[in-house]
C-alpha cells in the first residue's frame, strides 16, 4: 500500500513545493490543473482549447499537487513542514488517500485479448492461450513499434492479407511497424516477404517478433534502394506519405500483382486514389470504424 498526499497550491509555488516533497521522501510527484473538470480548467502544452496565441503560464493559477509516499508516521507534519521551508505559511487542507498495490504487469496485459481477424487468423498475446489451435495463430504483445491488430487499419490489411495470400507468393509490407502483416504474410503461405520501414527501431521489433513467431523475414531500411517487384504489397501508413510515396509502391507490384494501402480516413480516400490514378485503379474494398482500405490490381 502506498499513500498519496494532494495539496492545493498556486502556479508560483508548484514547482517548488514539488521539490520540497521529493527531498521530504515522496516516490514520485506530479501537478495537475486543480480545476479541471470544471469550467475554469485552463488547457495547457497547445491542448485544442487552447489560445494559440495566449501567455504562456508556468503551470495552473490554481495547482494541486500530488505526492506518492511509503506509509509514514507523521506524513501530515513531514508536508507542512516542506510548505513552511518554501514560504507557504497559510497551508490549505492536506488530502491523503491509500492507494492499493497492484500487478502492473497483469493489469496491463488483461486489456489485451486475442484477436480473431478471419477464420484463416488469429492474433494472440504471448500470455494468452490460443482459441482457435487449428487457426493461424500469430503471436505478437504490444511494443513500441505500430501494430497489434486491435487497430482497424491494421485489422483491414491482415483481413486483405488472408484473402490473398494462399501459398508461394512474394508480398512487400511498406511501414513494417512491428512486422505483424509482414508475419502474418509468412505465416499464411508467403514465399517471401520483405518489409520496409523507417524507423529502425521498428526493424528490430520486426525481427524480434519473427523470431518469436519462427518465420523468416527480410528487413530493409527505406533509405535502402527498392527495385524488386511483388506479387502483393500493403502499405498501412497515413495518407500524405501513402501519396508521395505513389509511384514507389504501384512500381513495386508486379505484373498481375494487386495492391493494398490502409492508414486512410473514408473522407481521405479519393485524395489517395487520386494520388495513385497515372499507375494503378484503386478502389474502396472495405471500411471500418471510419477507415478504409483501398485496393487495386496491375493487369
Amino acid at each position: 500500500m502506498w499513500l498519496s498526499i494532494s495539496v492545493k497550491t498556486d502556479a508560483i509555488h508548484a514547482d517548488s513545493l514539488s521539490d520540497a516533497l521529493m527531498d521530504a521522501g515522496a516516490i514520485s510527484v506530479s501537478v495537475e490543473d486543480a480545476l479541471a473538470g470544471t469550467d475554469l480548467e485552463t488547457p495547457q502544452f497547445g491542448e485544442p482549447d487552447g489560445l494559440i496565441n495566449a501567455p504562456v503560464t508556468p503551470l495552473w493559477t490554481e495547482s494541486r499537487v500530488i505526492a506518492l509516499f511509503e506509509p509514514a508516521t507523521d506524513l501530515v507534519g513531514r508536508v507542512t513542514r516542506a510548505a513552511l521551508e518554501i514560504g507557504i505559511t497559510d497551508l490549505p487542507t492536506i488530502d491523503i488517500t491509500e492507494v492499493e498495490e497492484q500487478d502492473w504487469v497483469r493489469l496491463t496485459q488483461s486489456q489485451f485479448e486475442p484477436i480473431h481477424i478471419t477464420d484463416r487468423l488469429w492474433i494472440v498475446p504471448s500470455w494468452h492461450t490460443a482459441p482457435d489451435t487449428e487457426a493461424i495463430n500469430l503471436i505478437l504483445d504490444p511494443g513500441l513499434a505500430f501494430g497489434t491488430g486491435s487497430h482497424p487499419t491494421t485489422f483491414l490489411c491482415l483481413q486483405w492479407l488472408t484473402e490473398q495470400v494462399h501459398g508461394n507468393e512474394t508480398v512487400l509490407d511498406y511501414g513494417c511497424g512491428s512486422g505483424i502483416l509482414a508475419i502474418a504474410a509468412a505465416k499464411l503461405g508467403a514465399r517471401q516477404v520483405l518489409g520496409v520501414d523507417i524507423d529502425d527501431n521498428a526493424l528490430i521489433a520486426a525481427r524480434d517478433n519473427a523470431v518469436a513467431n519462427q518465420v523468416g523475414l527480410e528487413l530493409r531500411h527505406s533509405r535502402m534502394p527498392l527495385d524488386d517487384r511483388f506479387d502483393l504489397v500493403v502499405a498501412n501508413i497515413l495518407t500524405n506519405p501513402l501519396c508521395v510515396l505513389a509511384p514507389l509502391l504501384a512500381g513495386c507490384v508486379a505484373s498481375g500483382g494487386r495492391l493494398a494501402l490502409s492508414g486512410v480516413l473514408a473522407p481521405q480516400a479519393q485524395q489517395v486514389i487520386s494520388a495513385y490514378a497515372p499507375f494503378i485503379d484503386l478502389h474502396v474494398g472495405a471500411t471500418r470504424e471510419g477507415w478504409v482500405r483501398l485496393e487495386g490490381s496491375v493487369c
